[in-house]
C-alpha cells in the first residue's frame, strides 16, 4: 500500500528538480558570453510508478506516479554542423595568417616610385648615358659610382625585408608548433577526465564544451578530422595519421634544416621523425609562405641582380678607365668556390664531386637573324628532370634562344655584345639544388658544338654535367668563356668595387682598340652599359629589366587581391555556419528568463504542495483523538 507521507516525498522531489532546473538556466545564463560553451537544458521526467505489474500489487485503480526527477542535464549541439566547422576552419585559418604576410610584401614594393629599385635603377642608366658624352670627365664617373652605391643599397634593402619576414615566418612557425603540441596535450588529457566521468554515469558538458572549442582552434592551425563515433575514445586525424587517440596526444617536432633549406626547420613527428606536410590551416600558410612564397621572391630578387651585375661588368672589365686602367668588375662578385675550374666537394668527403658553373660563353660570333642549317635536340636542366629543346635547319639563331628561354629549363640564353652565345644558370625550384649553377647541357646535333662554340663534342658523351669534378672538360678548348657561381643570394651583399670608389678615375667609358687604352673622348663602353636598360638580357623568363619590374609588381597585385578576396570569402562561410550553430547553442536571454519563471512557478508550486500535505498529516497525527 502506499505510504502516508508518499505526498511529501513527491513534493521533495519536485522542488529538487525545480531547483536544479532553475540553477541549469543560471549556468545558462552565467556562461553567455563564455567561448565555445553550449547551452544546457534539465530533461524532467515522471518517476518511475509505485506500481509495477506483479501479483502483489494492490488494487487500486491505475499507476500511482511519484513525481518528477531530472532525468540528465543535455548539451545543445549538432554534432555534423561542428564536423562542417572543423572542416572549414582550416581554410580560415590558412588566408586568415596569409593575408597580412602578402599585405607586409607589398609594403617593400615601392614600385613604381623614385624610391623604387626600378627608379634607382633609371637613374643609374641615365649616370652611364651622361658619363658616355663627357668620358673624358671625373664628375660624371663620381655619378656613375654614387648612384651605383644607391642602387645596391635599395637592392640590398629589398632583400632585407623579404628576409626579415622569412625569418618571421619561421618564427611564427616554432610559436605555431608549440601551440599545436598544447592544443594535442589539452584534448588528451580532457579526453581521459570524460572517460572517468562517463564511467560513472554523469554527463560531463562542460569538459565536452572545453575539448570542442580546442578541437575547433586546432583545426583552424592545421587541417584536421574528428571522429567521435567511439563515445569511448575521442580521435583527431590529421595528415592521414592519428594526432590524438583517447587520452594519447602525439607531438610534433621541429628538425634542424639542411643546406638546402637555408637552416630553417622542418616539422615532423616527434615519435617517428617523419616529416608532415599540411595542406590547410595557419601552420600550411606559414610554411609556403616561408619556402615558397617568399623564397620564390628573393630567388626573384637575386636572379634580376645576378644578371644585372654580370653584364655590367662584362663590359665594364673591357673598357679602360681615364687613368688607363682596364679589366676590373664595377660590382663585386663573390663566387661560390675558389677553385678556378668550379670543383667543389658537395658531399663533404674531402673529394671534387661537382662544378659549380654559372655561366657559358661560347667562342663563336652568331648572327641573331641567321639561319642555322641544322638539327638536332638540345637537352638542359630543368626543375625535376631534364629539359629537351628541338631546333630544325630552318630556325634562326633567335628562334632557338627564344625556344630555350620559353622551354622552362632553368638555364637561360642569350648573345651578348660580341655576338657570342650566353648560357646562365637561374635561381632552382627544387630546394634540393643549388642557384644559379648549370647542371646539364647537352646536344644531339652541333648547334652547341661547332655552330656556337660551346662544346666540345655531341651527344651524350660529349654534355656538359655538374655532378662530377673538371666538367668544364667538356667545353669547347680554352676559349669558351666561363664564370663559377656566386655565393648565395647576391641580393644581400653585391657591392659596387672598392677600388672604384678609391679611385673613380679607374670608371671605364671607352674601349680600347688592338690593345691600345681608349682614347680621353672614347664613351663606347659607358654607352654600352646605358643601352643594357632596353637589351633582351633575360632576367629568368622575363626579356628585359623593365619586364622583370612590370612582372614583380603584377605579380604581388595578384597575390594580394587573391588572398584578401579569398579570406573575405572564408570568413562570410564561417559566420554563416557559427550563427547557425549559435542558433543551436548559444544561450538566449528570453528563452532562459522565460525558462527561469517556469522553473520558479514549479518550485513555488512544489513548496506550496508540500505545505499542504504537512497540514493534512498535521490534521490526522495532531488533531485527531483517541
Amino acid at each position: 500500500m502506499t505510504s502516508t507521507f508518499l505526498g511529501i516525498e513527491i513534493g521533495k522531489r519536485a522542488v529538487s528538480a525545480h531547483q536544479q532546473a532553475l540553477n541549469t538556466t543560471g549556468h545558462n545564463l552565467s556562461n553567455a558570453s563564455t567561448e565555445g560553451y553550449s547551452r544546457q537544458r534539465a530533461e524532467l521526467s515522471a518517476f518511475e510508478p509505485i506500481y509495477l505489474p506483479g501479483l502483489n500489487r494492490e488494487e487500486t485503480a491505475g499507476q500511482l506516479g511519484q513525481g518528477t526527477v531530472v532525468e540528465r542535464i543535455e548539451r545543445l549541439r549538432d554534432q555534423l554542423l561542428d564536423q562542417r566547422i572543423v572542416t572549414q576552419a582550416g581554410g580560415e585559418g590558412y588566408w586568415g595568417t596569409r593575408d597580412p604576410y602578402i599585405r607586409m610584401m607589398e609594403q617593400i614594393y615601392l614600385e613604381p616610385g623614385d624610391n623604387s629599385i626600378r627608379g634607382k635603377m633609371d637613374a643609374f642608366w641615365d649616370a652611364w648615358q651622361e658619363l658616355s658624352i663627357y668620358p673624358g670627365d671625373i664628375a660624371p664617373r663620381n655619378g656613375v659610382i654614387e648612384r651605383g652605391k644607391t642602387l645596391i643599397d635599395s637592392i640590398h634593402d629589398r632583400y632585407q625585408s623579404l628576409k626579415g619576414l622569412q625569418d618571421m615566418a619561421e618564427e611564427d612557425i616554432r610559436l605555431t608548433v608549440d601551440r599545436v603540441n598544447e592544443l594535442s596535450r589539452q584534448i588528451a588529457g580532457l579526453n581521459k577526465d570524460i572517460q572517468k566521468i562517463k564511467a560513472q554515469g554523469d554527463n560531463p558538458n562542460d569538459l565536452l564544451d572545453r575539448r570542442d572549442l580546442l578541437a575547433d582552434k586546432l583545426s583552424s592551425i592545421i587541417d584536421v578530422t574528428v571522429n567521435n563515433r567511439d563515445p569511448d575514445e575521442f580521435m583527431v586525424h590529421t595528415a592521414g595519421m592519428v594526432l590524438v587517440q583517447g587520452p594519447i596526444g602525439r607531438q610534433f617536432e621541429l628538425q634542424r634544416g639542411e643546406d638546402e633549406t637555408e637552416g630553417y626547420s622542418q616539422i615532423a613527428w616527434g615519435d617517428t621523425k617523419e616529416a608532415i606536410r599540411f595542406r590547410n590551416g595557419s601552420l600550411a600558410a606559414l610554411v609556403e609562405l616561408r619556402d615558397e612564397t617568399i623564397q620564390s621572391e628573393i630567388q626573384s630578387l637575386d636572379s634580376m641582380t645576378m644578371n644585372f651585375v654580370d653584364m655590367v661588368n662584362e663590359i665594364h672589365r673591357n673598357g679602360y678607365g681615364i687613368n688607363g686602367s682596364t679589366g676590373q668588375d664595377f660590382f663585386t662578385e663573390h663566387h661560390f668556390v675558389t677553385n678556378v675550374n668550379g670543383n667543389y666537394d658537395r658531399d663533404g668527403d674531402g673529394v671534387y664531386d661537382s662544378s659549380y658553373i654559372f655561366r657559358i660563353t661560347g667562342m663563336n660570333t652568331l648572327e641573331n637573324r641567321a639561319q642555322v642549317g641544322l638539327a638536332g635536340m638540345i637537352t638542359l636542366s630543368g626543375s625535376n628532370e631534364n629539359i629537351q629543346v628541338p631546333y630544325y635547319p630552318t630556325d634562326t639563331v633567335g628562334d632557338i634562344i627564344a625556344r630555350i628561354n620559353n622551354s622552362g629549363a632553368e638555364v637561360t640564353a642569350r648573345l651578348n655584345r660580341d655576338g657570342h652565345l650566353t648560357l646562365k644558370g637561374t635561381a632552382s625550384e627544387g630546394r634540393e639544388n643549388p642557384d644559379f649553377v648549370i647542371r646539364h647541357i647537352e646536344d644531339s646535333g652541333h648547334f652547341l658544338t661547332g655552330y656556337a662554340g660551346i662544346l666540345n663534342a655531341s651527344g651524350s658523351e660529349g654534355a656538359f654535367n655538374w655532378g662530377g669534378a673538371d666538367a668544364v672538360a667538356a667545353l669547347r678548348g680554352s676559349a669558351a668563356d666561363f664564370s663559377t657561381s656566386p655565393v648565395a643570394h647576391p641580393a644581400g651583399w653585391i657591392e659596387v668595387n672598392p677600388a672604384l670608389i678609391k679611385d673613380p678615375a679607374s670608371a671605364a667609358a671607352g674601349f680600347g682598340e688592338n690593345g691600345r687604352t681608349a682614347q680621353p673622348g672614347n664613351g663606347e663602353a659607358a654607352l654600352a652599359i646605358a643601352s643594357i636598360r632596353n637589351s633582351t638580357v633575360m632576367v629568368g623568363q622575363q626579356g628585359t629589366f623593365d619586364d622583370y619590374f612590370a612582372d614583380a609588381v603584377g605579380r604581388i597585385g595578384l597575390l594580394g587581391e587573391q588572398s584578401n578576396r579569398a579570406l573575405e570569402t572564408q570568413n562570410l562561410v564561417m559566420k554563416q555556419l557559427r550563427d547557425m550553430r549559435q542558433s543551436v547553442s548559444g544561450v538566449n536571454m528570453d528563452e532562459e528568463l522565460a525558462n527561469m519563471i517556469k522553473y520558479q512557478h514549479g518550485y513555488a508550486a512544489a513548496a506550496r504542495f508540500i505545505t499542504t500535505m504537512n497540514s493534512m498529516l498535521d490534521t490526522i497525527i495532531n488533531r485527531m483523538g483517541v
